[in-house]
């Protein structure tokens, strides 16, 4: 009898492990730069994450181009070739189903740099009082 997950329970690690699998795999294919897209010639791409749904048919991929002003335009560039990388990732991990990928750009390193420097700013206006 199968397990009912609540709401607020995270990913299984089933997810978690397919996930990393697939983050590791998309890195490699990514790494070897094949892709002849215009979009996506000459930038690197780092794979930070990878979010598998529980049926594992789908897969949000959160991605980091270096180097690239237009980060609208990687992602559009991937979203083209996600069917090319979908096969080739259940190639290389031998997948009964090929995930349908989704690029999504990472913010939280954003998020991060912003909560330092409110931060540090509080720490600063600290300093002056």
């Amino acid at each position: 009898m199968a397990r009912k997950r609540g709401k607020g329970r995270g990913p299984s690690q089933r997810q978690l492990r397919v996930g990393e699998s697939l983050r590791h795999a998309l890195a490699e294919l990514l790494g070897r730069r094949e892709l002849r897209d215009p979009a996506l010639v000459d930038v690197s791409i780092t794979v930070t994450e990878v979010q598998v749904s529980l049926d594992m048919r789908k897969a949000t991929v959160y991605v980091l181009p270096l180097g690239a002003e237009d980060v609208e335009t990687v992602l559009e560039g991937l979203g083209r070739a996600a069917p090319y990388l979908g096969s080739q990732v259940a190639r290389l991990m031998k997948l009964k189903y090929s995930p349908q990928l989704s690029f999504t750009a990472e913010t939280s390193f954003d998020r991060a740099a912003r909560i330092d420097a409110v931060i540090d700013g509080s720490l600063a206006d600290d300093d002056k009082r």
